[in-house]
C-alpha cells in the first residue's frame, strides 16, 4: 500500500491550493518522513525584508502534514512547538525535513528541521499528531 499512498498524497499536494500559493514543493516522501522546499519569494517577506515566520511555519506544517499522513490513515495536528534560530537570507531556498520519532496507535511525534542551502539551522519544531483510524479519503476505492 505504501506506493499507492505516496502517489495519492503527491497528487493531493500538487492540487493543494495553499501549497501552490506558497510555492511549496514536495521533494521526498515516505511513511513518517518528508522533505518540502520553499523557494525564495519577495512576497513572503516581513516588514524587515526577511522571510516571514508564518511562511516558515507553513513550510514546517506541510512537511509534518504529509509525513504523518503517509501511513495511509488520517492524522491531524495536536500540537506544534516551533523555535526560530536565525533569520534566513531573503534569497535562501528553505528546506523542511520531517522525521517520525515515535508512533503509537493513537499518536505520533515528529521532529522537523528547517535549513537553508548552506545547511544552517533556521527553525526547528517538535510536533504531535493524532492518528485517526480513517483511511485517507482520496485513496482509490478497493485495495489497500
Amino acid at each position: 500500500m505504501d506506493d499507492r499512498v505516496i502517489e495519492a498524497i503527491e497528487g493531493q499536494v500538487e492540487k493543494e491550493p495553499y501549497a501552490g500559493k506558497m510555492g511549496l514543493k514536495l521533494v521526498e516522501l515516505a511513511p513518517g518522513h518528508a522533505v518540502v522546499e520553499l523557494p525564495p519569494r519577495e512576497d513572503l517577506t516581513n516588514i524587515f525584508g526577511m522571510t516571514h515566520g508564518g511562511a516558515i511555519f507553513s513550510l514546517i506544517d506541510e512537511a509534518f502534514e504529509v509525513s504523518c499522513n503517509a501511513h495511509g490513515t488520517v492524522a491531524v495536528a495536536l500540537s506544534m512547538n516551533v523555535s526560530f534560530h536565525r533569520a534566513p537570507s531573503p534569497a535562501s531556498r528553505l528546506r523542511a525535513e520531517s522525521h517520525e520519532i515515535h508512533r503509537s496507535t493513537r499518536t505520533a511525534a515528529y521532529e522537523i528541521r528547517v535549513t537553508d542551502e548552506d545547511n544552517q539551522l533556521i527553525a526547528s519544531c517538535t510536533a504531535l499528531a493524532y492518528r485517526k483510524k480513517d483511511r485517507l479519503p482520496f485513496l482509490e476505492e478497493g485495495g489497500q
